[in-house]
């Protein structure tokens, strides 16, 4: 591997990783604060206790969500320097913001509400992990921004004087329709990885104490209503993807021959092997643009149209990857809605689930984490070999002066302080879902009395 594909490989491990934490930060902190409320409207015991223990799932998960995607920003000056330089006036207030949001508003938040327990009002401290929930959400929504101008390059104008790019409206970077179609994904994808690992916990602590049932049902509930809502956006993301950038549609079915009521596989051996599918008519055709009858660009007839437009050289991105991403990505998603969907219809009426299906549930997260990473492997592989489409290459964007050996050194210390991470985080997890949900507590050597909720 040359330089280029090691810093590649390098900013991938980095990105993938950091987002492992992403959407379980962002669905763990909206659960916390709706459990709080279900609490301060019925008073019932098993809420408050469901509230502090997913609080503490989440202020782990966040740690390590911050700790990573400082390293992921930083990507951008280490080993991308060029691309950094040339829109950094377009990246920098989405990464400032972005940062800002992350440390003072949220993790401000999330210290008050857990250390506010027995010193803020009710109401206050309901309202601080509100706040960092809805700090998350617009944290993604602005973080996206950024890689939505990698989709769709807008709101940025090439200065005479400098020959970079600078921001002509940061309203607009926000508003850029890729930005719109992904975000509501992105959000449906983080209820059912959040979803995942409650029900996980729950079914494996189900014996230990009755709110675990409610806690198993709550994350079924999520990943259900996720799956079926990122099914939904999906659908209108890849319209959107489809108008701005045909290619990666085109390379999402292999589909090298622009064809009027194209087919989508669901069955085959695809690329790079001889072909045979079983294919469902006209379904790439509604996915790409909602009609059964509409025209999908191919990838020869695209190719030849960028040649021409951007000057010779290959376009198409890896085809395999892009091809074999997006099926696994609606395959892992769907699956685990429909294990989620099984769970609540076979423990309905206060019944129990089968020995077999509790046995195997505790390893569901994994199913939604890789629909979220495979989900991204499409998003940026397929977009190759543009690092902004249609104006900067992934080659132009690389830092100058960097090695191989410089860029592999690096990679490797990464890989392995984020292994330590990962099984610190695992075991960090595991330790607070072994602890009683409401643990009993110890009369005061001096009161005869029973110690205060809070």
């Amino acid at each position: 591997m040359d330089v280029l594909d090691l810093t590649r490989l390098q900013f991938a491990v980095v990105t993938i990783y950091h987002y492992f934490f992403v959407p379980l930060s962002i669905s763990l902190a909206a659960v916390a604060a709706g459990l709080e409320i279900a609490w301060l409207r019925t008073r019932r015991e098993r809420y408050l206790d469901l509230t502090k223990f997913v609080g503490k799932l989440l202020i782990v998960t966040f740690a390590v969500g911050v700790v990573t995607g400082l390293v992921q920003e930083f990507q951008f000056g280490m080993g991308w320097s060029a691309f950094a330089k040339f829109y950094g006036d377009v990246f920098g207030p989405t990464l400032a913001i972005e940062g800002m949001l992350a440390f003072f508003l949220e993790a401000t938040f999330l210290a008050l509400w857990y250390f506010g327990w027995d010193r803020l009002p009710r109401l206050l401290h309901a309202a601080t992990i509100v706040i960092v929930s809805l700090g998350t959400v617009l944290s993604a929504f602005i973080i996206l921004a950024a890689n939505s101008f990698m989709q769709n390059p807008i709101a940025y104008a090439l200065d005479p004087t400098t020959g970079r790019a600078r921001l002509t409206s940061f309203h607009e970077l926000l508003l850029n329709k890729v930005n719109l179609a992904a975000f509501p994904h992105t959000l449906a994808g983080a209820a059912m990885v959040g979803g995942a690992l409650l029900l996980a916990i729950a079914v494996w602590r189900l014996a230990a104490e009755p709110a675990h049932r409610t806690l198993a049902r709550l994350g079924a509930w999520l990943m259900v209503a996720g799956g079926a809502m990122t099914a939904l956006t999906g659908d209108h993301l890849g319209k959107v993807i489809t108008e701005v950038q045909p290619m990666k549609m085109a390379a999402a079915e292999a589909l090298y021959e622009t064809t009027k009521g194209a087919p989508f596989s669901i069955v085959t051996t695809g690329p790079p092997f001889p072909s045979f599918s079983l294919d469902i008519p006209w379904l790439l055709s509604i996915l790409a643009k909602g009609s059964p009858g509409a025209t999908v660009q191919g990838l020869d007839d695209l190719q030849a149209q960028y040649a021409a437009q951007y000057g010779p050289g290959s376009y198409i991105p890896m085809i395999p990857v892009a091809f074999w991403t997006f099926r696994l990505m609606i395959g892992a998603g769907m699956l685990a809605a429909a294990i989620a969907a099984y769970y609540l219809w076979r423990t309905r009426k206060n019944r129990d689930a089968p020995t077999w299906l509790t046995r195997w549930l505790p390893l569901i997260p994994v199913l939604p984490a890789a629909a979220n990473t495979l989900g991204w492997i499409f998003t940026e592989t397929a977009r190759q070999p543009w690092i902004a489409f249609g104006i900067s290459k992934v080659a132009d964007g690389i830092s100058p002066g960097l090695t191989s050996g410089e860029v592999l050194a690096s990679l490797i210390g990464f890989t392995v302080v984020y292994g330590v991470l990962a099984v610190a985080w695992f075991r960090v997890i595991r330790h607070v879902s072994r602890q009683p949900l409401h643990p009993a507590e110890t009369p005061s050597e001096d009161s005869a009395e029973p110690a205060p909720v809070y």
